[in-house]
């Protein structure tokens, strides 16, 4: 059995848990078993997980598991997986996952690898990128039990229609372990750094907040989610979790537009792996442009408007 823990927040899945469906629901052909997701807290439609590829769905609906707790999720994943007899548990590479699985592998004596960015190889290793994006390892898990935690954005997601049967998971819960506190979302539609596709981000090129307006209005054209370098975030021009880099988050979009950031190594570390990169940047020396798939040397004040305004006049032709 795999088993994938597919995350929600607020009852609505994530893309990143449909992804990580898709993977677990790959590798369980691969070996010629089932892939089964594991739910926890109140969801709003388990048949969502049934259409990427889950064959069953494990589902605790205890009301101590609506708030994350890495201790009560590690207990019910744990339980779980003895009951069913997993061989291979399957995570998306997040700050959730970072809080549960390194436990869970304690717990289980199960060999872990994280980041993980391709199903395993017939020889049963499992593909990663190490040193800040710059090399790949290939990792053999040689314990009974695995645990692979997946990079988003690294396979996609597949649709595989599966029947999806729901079986109810009895988990007890030791209440007093158990501390409510208030968690504080984004706001609106917008897609978690961790998950875009598309991302738009400034550096100290942009010279202070009060110009961050050219750069919302080209995410807007084109859907992106907005980041920033180090600096920007330090300065508190930007809140903290729209910081990319090594010491920020790691990001995999298919497109990353970095405007106004020289490309220092601590920055491209987080967006490397980024599938098309493109720079802005008045700077022709700039270390980002030896990494950019596409660059402009050009004021950002200059361009962004015209690039903004070029991406919607094509919307509007396209529309028409």
């Amino acid at each position: 059995m795999i088993l994938v823990f597919a995350e929600q927040q607020n009852g609505a899945f994530k893309k990143a848990s449909f992804e990580a469906v898709s993977y677990g629901a790959q590798l369980a052909a691969k070996q010629g078993t089932e892939c089964a997701a594991v739910v926890l807290g109140n969801a709003n439609d388990l048949s969502e997980l049934a259409k990427y590829g889950a064959d069953k769905i494990y589902h605790s609906n205890n009301e101590a598991l609506n708030n994350f707790n890495s201790k009560s999720y590690t207990k019910a994943i744990s339980e779980a997986a003895n009951n069913t007899g997993t061989t291979t548990i399957v995570f998306s590479d997040n700050v959730t996952a970072r809080g549960i699985a390194p436990r869970l592998s304690v717990r289980l004596k199960a060999g872990m690898v994280s980041g993980a960015i391709a199903l395993p190889a017939n020889d049963g290793s499992i593909k990663k990128s190490v040193f800040s994006g710059k090399a790949f390892a290939h990792v053999n898990i040689k314990t009974d039990k695995k645990i692979i935690s997946l990079t988003p954005n690294s396979v996609g997601i597949t649709e595989n229609a599966k029947a999806g049967a729901v079986e109810n998971l009895e988990v007890a819960i030791d209440d007093a372990s158990i501390t409510n506190q208030t968690a504080q979302t984004a706001s609106g539609d917008t897609v978690p750094l961790g998950e875009a596709e598309l991302v738009v981000s400034g550096g100290r090129g942009l010279k202070g907040p009060e110009n961050w307006g050219i750069l919302e209005e080209l995410g807007a054209s084109i859907g992106a989610t907005l980041a920033c370098s180090r600096p920007v975030a330090d300065s508190h021009w930007r809140p903290h979790h729209e910081h990319v880099g090594q010491t920020g988050g790691t990001i995999r979009p298919n497109l990353y537009i970095a405007v106004g950031i020289s490309g220092a190594i601590q920055h491209l570390a987080g967006v490397n792996s980024s599938k098309t990169i493109v720079v802005i940047n008045t700077d022709p020396e700039a270390p980002f442009f030896k990494a950019a798939d596409y660059g402009i040397v050009g004021d950002a004040f200059e361009v962004l408007p015209k690039l903004t305004a070029a991406l919607n006049s094509f919307k509007a032709t396209q529309a028409n």
